[in-house]
């Protein structure tokens, strides 16, 4: 399935709960809590992609395939969401 073909898509961003660090802009579906994130709607990355915060060290996910398709199982509580904006 097409990303782009979705209509109901938000781009947020995603920083570290203890420090908190810029580590993403992500393309999000849905309207729900951010549980994974998939490799191909990531935007933009500023971590070095161990999954760890560049400021702070702390780890902020897991890899994990889903549905055949890399994606990052995020942490709960590690991480909070900025910014909801419609696409």
């Amino acid at each position: 399935m097409n990303i782009n073909s979705h209509t109901d898509t938000y781009v947020i961003k995603i920083h570290c709960s203890r420090c908190n660090e810029y580590l993403y802009k992500y393309r999000k579906r849905s309207n729900g809590a951010l549980v994974k994130c998939h490799a191909d709607r990531i935007m933009e990355d500023a971590t070095r992609g161990d999954l760890k915060c560049p400021k702070c060290g702390r780890e902020f996910a897991r890899y994990k395939m889903i549905k055949n398709k890399p994606a990052q199982k995020i942490i709960r509580g590690r991480v909070y969401v900025k910014g909801h904006l419609k696409r």
